[in-house]
């Protein structure tokens, strides 16, 4: 089926004049209808071609304002014309009769534009209800994400807690509103209290979700255990928890240290699967990286995790944190960003002794209201940040 041609109304006194213009624009690929005023126009006119002696100057503006519309003269010095160019004609033409041509040429152009000009005004407007429909879109993700945040936080134990002499405090700081970072701690019995750090890979939802699984499962094992072989329970449950992250094929693997303290004996049983950076004892003035590796979890089907132990002096700090603290530490490499770290936990006597030497910025401290009105979080930490220690044995009847 033929493309409908385009029409162009001509404005001008009837006569020989006007029915040659007409003859001249129709010769292309348009339809022309002519007349002397603008009103008797058929509603389909796409553009105006106009005499300058036809239309008084006054009316020329709500001329331009209806359609875009060009003027033919057959003299420059019109005065006509130039009325008709300051009123804001779209183009003009001097003896359009001898330029044909050019005039349909100038035609198809201005209609080619003004096309052009409101596919674009559409693709504006459809852009802007995208956009509104996304920022709605995004505040609805927003507040999910803040609950899921709380809720979160809500998994978390209590800090600063002591157990048979051993204090447990930690601080963690998303970089979005929910975290990779996770860990618990809990007294199983007199003798026995049982914790563990976790570093999911990335951050956000997905990670999110499985430090909710780690959760669970950790305390359902815990429900299981009978208190006996504790060198046993770290590496089981790293076992364990490798094979069920395997089994969701959710892609996510995790980096875990799990520990169990025997108060009696002031013993750390424990195991690690790939923890970095590797947890810090400070005992006697000195610092040591606690021995042993692991493979990551999630990772590699049937790895055997190691068990692990080391005696407790009587006053000790352990520190564990996740790899979100090595993009605040200085140094060009990982190894003099290591050294720093273990130079600050050395002098440092506390959490918040810690925190103050890190190049964290304008950081607030572990507040969930602060958390939630600098969206979409902690927009200096690169990564994830959690550090969590154990001071003991102070008051052992605690």
């Amino acid at each position: 089926m033929a493309n409908q041609r385009r029409l162009i109304g001509i404005i001008d006194r009837p006569g020989l004049d006007r029915d040659a213009l007409a003859e001249t624009i129709a010769r292309g690929e348009f339809a022309v209808v002519a007349a002397e005023r603008i009103e008797d126009l058929p509603i389909e006119t796409e553009l105006i071609v106009a005499h300058s002696r036809a239309v008084p100057a006054h009316e020329w503006p709500a001329l331009t304002a209806r359609l875009p519309t060009m003027v033919v003269s057959e003299s420059r010095l019109d005065s006509d014309l130039l009325k008709a160019v300051d009123a804001g004609m779209v183009d003009y033409i001097i003896d359009p009769l001898r330029h044909g041509d050019i005039l349909r040429r100038m035609i198809g152009k201005v209609i080619d534009n003004r096309r052009l000009a409101e596919e674009h005004e559409q693709d504006r407007v459809n852009l802007a209800e995208l956009n509104e429909t996304l920022e709605t879109h995004l505040a609805m993700l927003r507040l999910d994400q803040q609950a899921g945040g709380h809720i979160q936080r809500k998994l978390l134990p209590v800090r600063p807690q002591t157990i048979a002499g051993v204090t447990y405090d930690y601080w963690l700081a998303p970089s979005l509103y929910l975290s990779g970072d996770f860990l618990d701690f809990h007294r199983y019995d007199e003798r026995f209290s049982v914790f563990y750090f976790a570093d999911v890979s990335g951050h956000g939802a997905s990670s999110a979700f499985v430090t909710v699984l780690l959760k669970y499962l950790c305390n359902h094992w815990l429900g299981e255990w009978d208190g006996q072989d504790p060198e046993r329970l770290p590496p089981t449950w790293l076992d364990k928890l490798n094979q069920e992250l395997m089994d969701t094929g959710i892609g996510k693997h995790a980096t875990l240290f799990v520990g169990v303290i025997d108060h009696a004996r002031r013993y750390l049983h424990y195991s690690m699967g790939a923890q970095m950076p590797m947890p810090l004892l400070v005992a006697d003035g000195e610092v040591s990286t606690l021995p042993g590796e692991g493979m990551p979890v999630g990772l590699f089907p049937g790895v055997e995790y190691p068990s692990l132990g080391i005696a407790l002096p009587q006053d000790f700090r352990l520190w564990l944190c996740s790899d979100g603290i090595l993009e605040c530490l200085s140094g060009d490499t990982l190894d003099l960003r290591l050294k720093e770290l273990e130079r600050l936990v050395l002098t440092s006597t506390d959490l918040v002794a810690l925190r103050g030497s890190l190049a964290l910025g304008d950081v607030p401290d572990n507040d969930e209201d602060a958390v939630i009105q600098r969206a979409p979080g902690h927009e200096e930490l690169p990564d994830d940040l959690t550090i969590m220690t154990l001071n003991g044995f102070g008051d052992d009847n605690a």
